[in-house]
């Protein structure tokens, strides 16, 4: 039998309480998520027999907490929390791992869509952010790379700090 693919509602599942509030406080302080919290109150509303405009009304503590009590996701939901998530708040450790492969990147951000890393990079580079940053962002990190462009981080693939 063959493992399921990791995808980003199931990263999202597997994510510790904690990553996935710190992942919901950056997403409903995102100015650009607008549609997206939309339907993150409408799937909030639903779990929580709450209506709509009654989530939208709250501070975003409150949502924040709701969201990550959500275990379900939808894919494209998700994968945006993610992004936001790492965005806001792992920027030094990207930035770190990008420098150690050698990869141009302004924050954490790569510059050149179509850069792969060396994959003799690859055990080093994770090494270096294994002794600065905890074990489960680390591994938070490496699965989401790997789940967002398996193309390009598929050397990833068999690190023992994926999520299975």
């Amino acid at each position: 039998m063959t493992e399921p693919t990791l995808t980003p509602s199931r990263l999202w599942r597997r994510m510790t309480a904690d990553q996935r509030l710190r992942a919901a406080r950056a997403f409903w302080a995102d100015e650009q998520a607008g549609d997206d919290q939309v339907q993150a109150a409408l799937l909030i509303a639903q779990h929580k027999k709450f209506r709509p405009k009654f989530i939208m009304s709250m501070d975003d503590d409150r949502r924040s907490k709701h969201l990550a009590s959500l275990l379900t996701l939808p894919e494209a939901l998700a994968a945006r929390c993610l992004v936001v998530y790492h965005l806001t708040e792992q920027r030094e450790m990207m930035g770190t791992f990008l420098d150690e492969l050698g990869l141009k990147h302004e924050a954490g951000l790569i510059e050149d869509d179509d850069a792969k890393p060396d994959p003799e990079k690859i055990g080093p580079a994770v090494a270096a952010i294994e002794g600065k940053y905890p074990a489960e962002d680390v591994s938070l990190y490496l699965t989401t790379l790997l789940c967002q462009d398996p193309d390009t981080w598929g050397g990833l693939a068999g690190l023992p700090q994926i999520m299975k």
